[in-house]
């Protein structure tokens, strides 16, 4: 077997995760350099997917056809499948991902940015489940602990919760490494620690708070 064959799957997964990994970790990159609000990160991140998936779908349709392609056509139709991608995971958390119904309910106050990268992974780890996010000061008074007076799980100036918790009891190490790995790669911050229980805090950078977490 020659080695262009050996290297072939490596080579096909890396170019079908990467206009995943633009769409999030571009539209993270935004927010945390150039402070650009919420929706207008997550159109870039869009922008960024959809101009690389707008270049695979030139090279192949000259591949097969031998020209290329309308360019404001092919351009619009990279954009759309990008868009009605995010569409759903921005809205929507099954109740299988959820710890709660109320948790579920919470999911739209989250960041938008932070909304999209949660979803994705559930596309890999249907056992993914968010314990919590959206939080108020008396909620840790409620579970015994301390108030936090710099908690992103409070609603910060760009008017969504920059925090949530995902659930690590019986999921493994390996797996549980995996998940942190993966926000990580994608520009978040994640601290494992204990609170009311062992769960995986994972956090976006907030401009008014740049110590929170």
């Amino acid at each position: 077997m020659s080695k262009r064959l050996l290297f072939l799957p490596g080579k096909l997964l890396f170019l079908f995760v990467l206009p995943f990994f633009l769409l999030i970790r571009g539209s993270v990159f935004l927010h945390e350099n150039y402070t650009v609000p919420a929706w207008g990160a997550i159109l870039g991140g869009v922008l960024m997917s959809a101009a690389l998936l707008f270049f695979y779908i030139n090279y192949w349709q000259g591949r097969l056809t031998g020209r290329a392609g309308n360019i404001r056509r092919t351009f619009g139709l990279a954009f759309a499948l990008v868009a009605v991608y995010c569409l759903p995971g921005l809205f929507y958390l099954s109740a299988s991902n959820a710890k709660h119904e109320s948790v579920r309910r919470e999911f739209t106050r989250l960041h938008p940015v932070l909304r999209l990268s949660v979803s994705t992974l559930t596309f890999l780890d249907k056992g993914l489940v968010v314990t919590d996010a959206d939080r108020q000061p008396e909620d840790y008074g409620k579970m015994g602990l301390p108030t936090k007076s710099h908690s992103l799980h409070y609603r910060q100036s760009s008017g969504y919760a920059h925090a949530v918790d995902l659930r690590t009891l019986r999921r493994g190490a390996l797996r549980n490494a995996l998940v942190a790995a993966y926000f990580r790669l994608m520009g978040f911050n994640t601290l494992r620690h204990m609170g009311s229980a062992d769960h995986l805090h994972v956090s976006l950078k907030s401009h008014e708070r740049p110590g929170g977490i």
